[in-house]
């Protein structure tokens, strides 16, 4: 049976990223505190489709926290579900190795930086939901398979009980290039930005 466990860092502080052709962005320490503690019950989706639920703090399958380094997330996906199977198989081989954040801005700062664009500094959110996306907005999100779960374990030891035995699962790691990333973030930077406008990152 295969590694179910997926953690990585659905937002890194200070990290900088162009939002369209109208102004930078950056996450401020701290600006997921107040969130994380008033509205602590947020879910992990695929590619921004609450349709495509993987885990949720109140179930006990979402972990997520801030530290020094940003918004870390511990998942426990559910192999036996379509949307387990395809996030645990895409981020194993890493096609899908970085995240992304539903949330709503409630306070910010702007930097003017003279022949650059705007800065603008999110300092406190309203966190909704964190998503696995092949597509970040932020390139230094990342998301990695760490282990099995207590779950599948014991599924494990039940099976072998019955005399059933799991075959280990090899996947193959293979990390793509950045070769199409310019072509990439061409293709993107509008459709990004109109999600950003929404308040989906």
């Amino acid at each position: 049976m295969a590694d179910n466990v997926i953690s990585g860092y659905a937002a890194r502080f200070g990290s900088i990223t162009q939002i369209g052709d109208s102004f930078r962005e950056r996450l401020a320490p701290g600006c997921f505190k107040r969130t994380l503690r008033d509205l602590p019950d947020v879910v992990m989706i695929l590619d921004h489709d609450s349709g495509r639920v993987l885990g949720r703090v109140s179930a006990g399958t979402l972990q997520i926290h801030e530290d020094s380094t940003g918004l870390h997330f511990t998942l426990e996906a559910d192999p036996t579900t379509p949307e387990g199977m395809t996030a645990i198989g895409s981020v194993a081989r890493q096609d899908v190795r970085g995240c992304s954040f539903g949330f709503r801005v409630r306070a910010e700062s702007w930097q003017d930086d003279g022949d650059n664009l705007p800065l603008r500094t999110i300092e406190d959110v309203d966190l909704y939901e964190v998503t696995l996306t092949a597509f970040p907005q932020y390139e230094t999100t990342s998301a990695s398979l760490s282990g099995r779960s207590g779950s599948v374990r014991r599924v494990e030891a039940d099976l072998h009980k019955r005399g059933i035995e799991t075959a280990p699962a090899h996947v193959d790691t293979v990390t793509s290039g950045d070769k199409f990333a310019a072509y990439r973030d061409r293709a993107l930077r509008q459709a990004q930005a109109a999600m950003r406008l929404r308040g989906i990152h």
